[in-house]
Order: C-alpha cells, then sequence, then structure tokens
C-alpha cells in the first residue's frame, strides 16, 4: 500500500501496467488511469495526461483536482471518496466539453455556491453528490437540477420532469423520486476492468439513463406522439396526392 504520489504508483504499483504497459515515460498517450483505494495525496502528474478519457481516482486523499485542467478530453472522472471541500472556477470546468460523468459523492462539499460552477460544464449528463454535506442542504437538488442545464441524472435518480417545471404536479409514476426514475449509475468498481470495460460502462449508462427519461418524461412522450402525428399527416398528404395524379 502506498501514501505518496502518482509518480511512486506508475512505477511501482503492479496494477499500473495491466493498463498502460511501456508508457510509464509518454503521460500524454494514457486514455485511462485507476489509482482507487491507494491512499495517494496529489493528482499532479496528471496535468501532462491530456489525451486522458477515464480518470478514476476514488477513496483516497485528494484535496485539489486542478491538476486535471490539461485533461480536456476526460468523459468520466470518478473522486468519490476523497476530501475534497471546493472545486476549481467556471474556467476550468468549461474545458472539459466531453465530460459527461462525473462521481464526487462522498466528499466535503458543505456550499452550494462553490458546487454550482459545474453549470459551466458543458456535457455533463449524470453527477453524484450525495454523502456529502451539501447534500444535506435544503433545496439541494431543485439547485442543482436547475443550474447544470445538460444534467439528466443526479444522485440515484433520473430528473422528472417536475423538477424543471415549476409547479407541475404530475401523476405518481412520473414524480420526482418515483421507482421507475431510479438507477445506480455508479456501482462498486470491478477489480481489473480495462479501458473498454470503461468505455463500454459509459455507453450502457449514458443509454440507460436515455431510455428511463423517454418512458418517463411527459414533455418527451408528448414530444414523440407530436412528431409522430406530423410524419403520419405528411404520409397521408403525399399518398393522397400520388392517388389523384395516377
Amino acid at each position: 500500500m502506498f501514501h505518496g504520489t502518482i509518480t511512486e504508483e506508475l512505477t511501482n504499483h503492479e496494477e499500473w501496467s495491466h493498463y498502460n504497459e511501456n508508457m510509464i515515460q509518454d503521460h500524454k498517450d494514457f486514455v485511462f488511469v485507476k489509482f482507487s483505494g491507494l491512499h495517494l495525496k496529489s493528482m499532479e502528474n496528471l496535468q501532462s495526461c491530456i489525451s486522458l478519457r477515464v480518470c478514476i481516482f476514488s477513496n483516497n486523499f485528494i484535496t485539489d483536482i486542478r491538476p486535471l485542467k490539461s485533461c480536456i478530453k476526460l468523459v468520466k472522472l470518478d473522486l468519490h471518496g476523497n476530501q475534497i471541500k471546493s472545486l476549481p472556477d467556471t474556467k476550468f470546468w468549461s474545458g472539459l466539453k466531453n465530460l459527461k460523468l462525473l462521481y464526487l459523492h462522498d466528499n466535503g462539499f458543505a456550499k452550494l455556491k462553490n458546487v454550482c460552477v459545474l453549470s459551466a460544464c458543458p456535457s455533463l449528463l449524470a453527477l453524484t453528490m450525495f454523502d456529502c454535506p451539501v447534500s444535506l442542504k435544503k433545496g439541494y437538488r431543485h439547485v442543482l437540477v436547475n443550474s447544470i442545464w445538460p444534467l439528466k441524472a443526479l444522485d440515484h435518480h433520473v430528473i422528472s420532469d417536475e423538477e424543471i417545471i415549476q409547479n407541475w404536479h404530475l401523476p405518481e409514476r412520473f414524480r420526482t423520486y418515483n421507482c421507475r426514475l431510479f438507477f445506480n449509475f455508479c456501482p462498486a468498481l470491478k477489480k481489473g476492468s480495462t479501458y473498454e470495460d470503461e468505455i463500454n460502462n459509459i455507453k450502457y449508462v449514458i443509454s440507460k439513463i436515455n431510455e428511463i427519461m423517454a418512458h418517463n418524461s411527459p414533455v418527451l412522450i408528448v414530444q414523440r406522439w407530436i412528431r409522430g402525428f406530423l410524419v403520419r399527416k405528411h404520409l397521408r398528404i403525399k399518398i393522397s396526392s400520388d392517388i389523384c395524379v395516377t
């Protein structure tokens, strides 16, 4: 068990070679790093990992994630179980244009104002912040849902239309926290998972969230019905005109 930095892990940890063989000196080519439960305190060497797409740094002692500012290709970032109390500013998050899954649960965030900087993340679809002090704040979910516009899932539930449209009271099956909207999109990490496994998991999570929304969002259901109606109407007109011509 190590208690130091990424550099020590790169050169000593047995599991690393399974992911990035012979790449110790060429950080810029890394697409996947997984350092979970290794008591790491710093992410300083990740600033050179400009190709990084999946970063798993859970259950460590990380407090500062600013070294990730150069990792603009990140799609999934898992930082749960650390000691992070504040997030970088909006400039940091606006640079992560591809970030879709962000796991921040079990950290030390206490202020809603600081967490709202995530609104600058243009593609963020799923976020976890349960088991953080901020999740106990009144209006926590309402503020995040209405601040981070691309967001589709927060903690263990897909976002309902009722949370987005003010004063709209829906039938039980469409309401916030309904069992139909439940989805654990941050299951326990599997030992030995590869980059391909992670990419497939990302695709599955995004697909599942979209599927749940498609069946449990009145807005999407109505939009789908209207599109179908207009297509059928267009086809009927076209068929009628073709018959008249013949």
